[in-house]
């Protein structure tokens, strides 16, 4: 039996969603924590590894079951959600590193907050234009 047009729009549709409140939900909480607690910093030995790169780590393990995976079920569900938190985490310091000297206080600048909405924003345009793409 195959499936009908809808329930593939509605998969679709829901796909996006849960991709999207897992990068705009985690923009959100990682700009409310790291107002509250700016020197935040994971380190790894001498080494300051910026949230960017952990979310690179994850982006990578959300990406790869969502490539290789045909099957739908719980591992293409987390997977997506680990994509989304990867995404929020490494596009909210995209511009924050390359527009300011990387310091703690540098985040909390306009540049760096405005910088990581319009990247987050853009990033958000972008699933909604392969929504309507597919829809095609």
């Amino acid at each position: 039996m195959s499936k009908a047009p809808n329930d593939d729009r509605s998969t679709l549709a829901r796909n996006a969603v849960t991709l999207l409140l897992a990068m705009v939900g985690t923009f959100v909480a990682l700009r409310i924590w790291l107002s509250f607690s700016p020197n935040t910093d994971f380190n790894v030995g001498r080494y300051n590894v910026h949230h960017l790169f952990t979310g690179l780590v994850l982006i990578t393990l959300g990406a790869v079951p969502l490539a290789v995976v045909e099957a739908r079920g719980r591992i293409r569900s987390w997977a997506r959600v680990v994509l989304g938190i990867g995404l929020g985490m490494a596009l909210d310091e995209w511009v924050y590193l390359i527009a300011t000297d990387g310091t703690n206080a540098s985040y909390l600048l306009p540049v760096s907050f405005w910088g990581g909405v319009a990247v987050i924003g853009l990033a958000c345009v972008y699933v909604g234009a392969v929504v309507v793409a597919a829809r095609r």
